[in-house]
This record gives C-alpha cells, sequence and structure tokens, in this order.
C-alpha cells in the first residue's frame, strides 16, 4: 500500500509538472540581425522582461544574419514547433510579408516590431516612426552647415523600412536646403566598417569637399568618425549625424564629434513582447513591462491598437550623461 501511494504521488508530480510546461507560453523572436549594438540591446530588453525572468514565457531570439531566406526558415521553425506568438523585426520590408502569412495562416500572430513589413497581417506593431528621425538627423547636419555645402548621405540595406523611411526624412530636410549638394548616396549596411571603407573612399574622391555626413544609424555615423581620425582630419570639422542612441554615439556626441537620436529599443522589445503574451493568452494578460508608465503619450489601449510608436529622444548635452549611466 505505501508502495502504491508512493507511485500515485510521483504521477501527480509528474502530471503537475507536465501541466506547468504546457502552460508556459512559446515566444519566437526573430530579428534582422545581432552583429551591431541596437539590437544586442533590443534582445537584452526582451530577455529582461519580467515574464521571461519570471518563467511564465519562453523565449527563443533567433539571429536573421541580415537574410530575408533566413529569416523565411526560421519562420517555419516556429510554425513546426507551433510557438504561441512571435515577434518579428524583418531585413525587407516586401519579403518579409509572406512569413508573416505563413504564420497567421498556421493560427500564430506576429507582432511587428522595430522595421516594419508589408503586411496587413499584423496582429500589432511597436517600434519609431523613422521618417521624423530622418528628418532630424539631416536637419541637425544641414543647420551646422549653415543650409549650404556638400553632404554624403550613407543609408542603411536597401529594401529595409528603417532605410526607406529615414531617406524619405533625410529629403524632405535637403528640400529645405536647396543650396547643399549630396556628392554622394550609398548604402554601408548598417556597418560601422562598411561605413568606415566608403567614407574612406569618399575622402579620397572628394578632398576637402565635403561638409557634411547622414549616417542613417550610429554604427554607420561611427564607421565615418573613424575613416575621418584615420585620414589626420579634424572630426569636429564636420556636422556628422546617426540614429540609435548606441554607447559608442552617446560618447561621440558627448565629446561633440556628431549628434544622435535615442531609439527606444527596450520599449520596442518589452512592448512587443507584452502584446504577443496577450495575443498568446487570448487577452487575459496585464502588460507587465514598465514601459507602458515611461511613456504616457503611449497608452496600452488593452492591447487593442494596430500601432504603438515609441517616441524619439534626441541626445543633447543635458541628457547623454543619464542615458551613458544606464549602459552595463
Amino acid at each position: 500500500m505505501k508502495n502504491l501511494l508512493i507511485v500515485l504521488a510521483s504521477a501527480t508530480a509528474l502530471l503537475a509538472t507536465s501541466a506547468a510546461a504546457q502552460e508556459k507560453i512559446k515566444i519566437g523572436a526573430a530579428p534582422y540581425g545581432l552583429n551591431a549594438e541596437f539590437m544586442q540591446i533590443w534582445t537584452a530588453a526582451l530577455q529582461d522582461h519580467p515574464a521571461v525572468k519570471s518563467g511564465e514565457v519562453e523565449l527563443t531570439v533567433f539571429d536573421g544574419r541580415y537574410d530575408a531566406l533566413v529569416q523565411q526558415d526560421q519562420f517555419k521553425t516556429m510554425i513546426t514547433q507551433k510557438y504561441n506568438a512571435i515577434i518579428f523585426a524583418p531585413i525587407d520590408v516586401d519579403a518579409g510579408a509572406s512569413a508573416v502569412q505563413s504564420a497567421v495562416d498556421a493560427g500564430i500572430p506576429v507582432i511587428g516590431s522595430n522595421t516594419r513589413v508589408n503586411s496587413d497581417q499584423l496582429t500589432s506593431y511597436v517600434g519609431s516612426d523613422d521618417t521624423v528621425s530622418g528628418y532630424l538627423e539631416a536637419k541637425s547636419v544641414l543647420d551646422k552647415i549653415g543650409c549650404k555645402g556638400n553632404v554624403v548621405i550613407i543609408e542603411g540595406p536597401v529594401g529595409q523600412s528603417a532605410q526607406i523611411q529615414r531617406l524619405q526624412g533625410n529629403k524632405k530636410a535637403l528640400a529645405e536646403c536647396p543650396n547643399v549638394k549630396v556628392l554622394e548616396d550609398q548604402t554601408a549596411n548598417w556597418s560601422r566598417a562598411e561605413a568606415q571603407t566608403l567614407m574612406e573612399n569618399w575622402l579620397t574622391s572628394h578632398p576637402n569637399q565635403i561638409n557634411g555626413i547622414i549616417g542613417q544609424n550610429d554604427e554607420m555615423a561611427l564607421g565615418a568618425i573613424e575613416a575621418i581620425k584615420a585620414a589626420g582630419l579634424d572630426v569636429k570639422s564636420f556636422a556628422i549625424a546617426g540614429i540609435d542612441g548606441v554607447t559608442d554615439a552617446l560618447r561621440a556626441a558627448k565629446a561633440g564629434e556628431m549628434t544622435s537620436i535615442l531609439q527606444d529599443a527596450r520599449a520596442q522589445a518589452q512592448g512587443a513582447l507584452d502584446l504577443a503574451i496577450y495575443n498568446a493568452k487570448k487577452g487575459n494578460y496585464k502588460p507587465e513591462s514598465d514601459i507602458w508608465t515611461t511613456y504616457k503619450d503611449m497608452p496600452w489601449n488593452d492591447g487593442k491598437d494596430k500601432t504603438y510608436n515609441v517616441p524619439w529622444t534626441p541626445v543633447t548635452t543635458e541628457n547623454v550623461d543619464q542615458l551613458l549611466s544606464t549602459r552595463k
């Protein structure tokens, strides 16, 4: 009898453990790539979400390796393994649409974060308006050069929503300064190293002619700065801008070498994860991240909104030390 009770107790414990495992929510995050600091901050924010830390959510982050086909294969894996929800930051605004459709067809909600996809099948999207940041960064460069002279533009990966929208913003600002000439405009794929090479070539091709550098992200602006320093030129004689507020850019902004605009990776990531959990649990969920109290202009609205717009924060001499203090 005693042995029977032990067996029954063990079976009950096993069933309880199995039930708890089944209740755990499986969420996949599919960012376009993890090489640069911004997406590393975004990923760390997901892993730091209260629902992940408590074990309520089993989170898997995939590295899209800046390749639309890789991301499509990752969606196939998540569909086969019956994930409860997917968070998606696509490398390509058009190519990502078929991946979203495949997940939705399988009954898996997809929450967009950071970069956009040309699909009306997303359950919700949490990100920032890249047209605004593109305008703000270009305007900071144009203001510094007095709306005259020559600039170069270093773009993100062609076909990604941030590249498309930031270029629209860049051009809007440039239209306000018809006396400014764009000497060069090429992609460096968000890469500091590629941007450094581009800038080295441009400094040779256009000696003493470049006044401003519009880098569509901080990594590329920093690459341009490295090229300028390697050429023995004074960085502060150029007007240089980037976007994201990565750590090295904050330091460069503090040193007066460039301007930057903070894109809140934490708010984008944790906001998207709250929405993913909410949809995985069919609405039976209250958001656990504190980002909803941080941004009063971005209310939770019961998880029903299609778009949640995270505000930009220009990096200034007044806030740069506080922003740096948040980095490990």
